[in-house]
C-alpha cells in the first residue's frame, strides 16, 4: 500500500501540475495540440495537468521535449515556498 501523502507532498503535486499547465498555456496551445506535438495523447498529458502520473522521468522528458532543463522547470515561484519541519 502506498504511503499517504501529507500536505507538503500534496502541495508539491499541485505545483507540478500548475507548472505543466503554465508552460503549455504560455505556448498558446491547447492540451490536445501540446500533447500531439510531443507524441502523447491528450488524456495522458491531461493527467499531468491534474497532478497525476508526473514522475521525475515524465517531467524530465517534458523538459527535453520543450527545450528546457529540470532547473528551469522548477525555477518557478510555484516552488519557492518555505517548508517547515515536522
Amino acid at each position: 500500500m502506498p504511503a499517504k501523502l501529507d500536505n507538503i507532498d500534496i502541495s508539491l503535486k499541485l505545483a507540478i501540475a500548475k507548472r505543466f499547465a503554465e508552460i503549455r498555456k504560455d505556448s498558446g496551445k491547447t492540451q490536445e495540440a501540446f500533447a500531439h506535438e510531443s507524441g502523447r495523447d491528450k488524456q495522458s498529458y491531461n493527467k499531468n495537468e491534474k497532478g497525476k502520473g508526473a514522475t521525475i522521468y515524465t517531467i524530465n522528458k517534458f523538459c527535453i521535449e520543450n527545450g528546457m532543463t529540470l532547473k528551469e522547470f522548477f525555477d518557478s515561484p510555484l516552488f519557492h515556498t518555505k517548508r517547515g519541519k515536522k
